[in-house]
Formats: C-alpha cells, structure tokens, sequence
C-alpha cells in the first residue's frame, strides 16, 4: 500500500522535529532574563538538544543540521559567524562517535557524558573567542555557563523526551 500525499507530509513534519525543537531552543535561550550579568553565561540549550537527538536520532540530526543551526544562532546573537556552528559540529561529532556507549545507558551516565561534552565545549569556545580577540580572555564565563547548562540538562533533558515519544514513537 502506497503512502497517501498526507501520510507522508505527517512524516515529514515528524521528521523535522528535531531541527524545529532545536531551533526553538535557540530562540529560547535568547530571551533576556532581569538578571544582571546573566547573559553571557546564559545556558547552552542549543548543545543539550544536538546532544540529545544525536544520540536518539542521529539520521535526523546529521553535522549539517547542527552546523545549520549553529549559524543561525551565530547570526541571532549578532556573534562571531561560525563560532556555535564549529562549536554544534565539534560536539555532535565526538556525541557521534560514542553514540553505542550513550545509547546503552542510565539517565546518570547520560548526564555525566554531557558534562564532558560541556566541559569540551567550554575549553573551545574559549580557545575561539580569545583567539578572535587576539589575547587570552577570562575562562570564568564560559566555565559558569557551562555549569548552568549541566545544571538545566535534567529538565530540558526531561522536555526533550517527551517531544520525542509524542513525535517520532508514533
């Protein structure tokens, strides 16, 4: 039996999940919070859901989705262009790379894997922004950055489940 024109436009937009609740959690991460300072060590929610679907979904987010979106979020945050996108890329390789070990986890383990992927991340970011800026910034940011966003992994974590069995399990 052939696939009717709306079964596969239901499958196509189960499809682009990922991309879609990825680049919501962008645009997420960008709403500015009535907390002085908060904005540069804002969490990275945009690396806990690549992180998250290339482990669960790896066909649907392949490095040129994630880079995609990488750039994107470059240009929304009026930053350097390629800097996430390397940065998405980077980590969605090494996520990739050990997708059998996270695949065959706890929730713990899971958490524990995106704390080094953060800590990667961290080491990255501020290798890319002190190299653009010609001299060694402080690390302090993005180190609190990096805790914040460990921090959030559960409850996004938890959000980015339930998008996946209500979306992609059906």
């Amino acid at each position: 039996m052939t696939a009717t024109f709306w079964q596969r436009l239901d499958k196509a937009g189960r499809n682009l999940a990922p991309f879609a609740v990825t680049v919501m959690m962008v645009l997420v991460g960008m709403v500015p919070a009535p907390v002085p300072g908060y904005a540069p060590v804002a969490p990275n929610l945009t690396l806990i859901s690549v992180y998250y679907w290339t482990i669960h979904r790896p066909d649907l987010m392949r490095p040129g989705v994630a880079f995609m979106i990488g750039l994107l979020q470059d240009f929304l945050i009026g930053g350097p262009l390629g800097v996430n996108a390397l940065l998405l890329v980077v980590a969605q390789w090494a996520v990739l790379n050990q997708r059998r070990v996270f695949l065959a986890s706890t929730f713990a383990l899971l958490w524990f894997g995106f704390t080094l992927v953060m800590a990667g991340a961290v080491v990255l970011q501020w290798l890319a922004f002190s190299m653009l800026d010609s001299a060694a910034l402080s690390i302090l940011p993005a180190l609190f950055q990096g805790l914040l966003t460990v921090a959030t992994f559960p409850a996004v974590g938890w959000l980015l489940i339930r998008v996946h069995r209500a979306f992609l399990n059906g």
